[in-house]
């Protein structure tokens, strides 16, 4: 079995003072990585700030023989945070976007606010610090990132339309990214964990939060983000020790003839073949999507 070693490598996690940024980080740690250890020591609804977070899990790693430095900033300032990688590592690898917080609410109680603060944390904190990330990996042609989403984002659910929005659009940033940094070996890729955590632990049975360990969610994340993987542009569920990939599927559907017009009772009639998934194709790509659209211009 060969290991999966990050000697000399540095990795950037977001929100790594406690559940699952930590549990990512110790582990880089431990396998070899130099680690940048980010938290803005706020509260998991989004209040406040400390720098005790950060520090313990450094103080941990250290201790464990460890390289790692303390962040504290806000992922809306991700320049800062990738700066700090540069100053005190010289270079950076790797980025796990893990920092998140809640704020739910049903939507008719939903204030602005509260989308606004969900959507600049989760999406536009994700976005500024692989942003800033992203030219040195491209110089380097080297880079592995990571997008943390939910199953809300995947599937939706009562009172979070604010983190659905946010989780979800992660996976669509990270598809493009995928696209985009392929040829410069950049590897993106996001992943829809269950974990206990502090964000969990308002929503689920504290027994059950007890048994999601962060630490059965962490080797995938390792795994995507070693130097010999290839793989990219993929949503994987994970937890409670599973791990599934998931994919788009369509359902094969209508082709209507062009030439005769259609008519919303068209569609009624053919409702069950729009909607049946039996023999259902899953499109890799958008330009694949396209293709059974672009053919059925020919049916006159």
């Amino acid at each position: 079995m060969t290991s999966v070693r990050f000697d000399e490598r540095v990795v950037i996690v977001t929100g790594a003072g406690n559940g699952l940024g930590k549990s990512h980080a110790l582990e880089f740690a431990r396998r070899g990585a130099k680690v940048v250890v980010n938290d803005l020591g706020g509260s998991a609804f989004g209040d406040g700030a400390s720098k005790s977070a950060a520090d313990l899990v450094v103080d941990e790693i250290i201790a464990a023989g460890g390289e790692a430095v303390a962040n504290y900033d806000s992922v809306t300032d991700g320049e800062k945070i990738v700066q700090s990688a540069l100053d005190n590592f010289g270079r950076i690898d790797v980025v796990i976007n893990n920092a998140g917080i809640l704020r739910d609410k049903s939507f008719i109680k939903m204030t602005e606010d509260d989308w606004d603060l969900v959507y600049q944390v989760h999406v536009k904190g994700a976005f500024k610090v692989s942003h800033a990330a992203w030219p040195y990996m491209r110089e380097a042609e080297y880079g592995r990132l990571i997008f943390t989403a939910s199953a809300a984002g995947i599937y939706g659910n009562f009172g979070q339309a604010n983190y659905s929005m946010a989780k979800l659009g992660l996976h669509g940033l990270s598809q493009t990214l995928a696209i985009e940094g392929k040829k410069a070996n950049i590897l993106v890729n996001t992943i829809a964990p269950i974990a206990g955590s502090r964000l969990t632990e308002t929503i689920l049975p504290p027994p059950l939060v007890e048994q999601l360990k962060p630490e059965f969610v962490t080797p995938l994340v390792v795994k995507l983000c070693d130097e010999n993987s290839h793989d990219t542009g993929g949503l994987y569920e994970v937890g409670a020790g599973w791990m599934g990939q998931l994919r788009w599927e369509r359902s094969k559907g209508v082709g209507f003839n062009l030439g005769n017009g259609i008519s919303a009772e068209d569609v009624n009639d053919n409702w069950a073949a729009i909607t049946g998934f039996d023999n259902a194709d899953h499109p890799r790509s958008g330009q694949e999507a396209m293709m059974a659209m672009m053919q059925n211009l020919q049916n006159r």
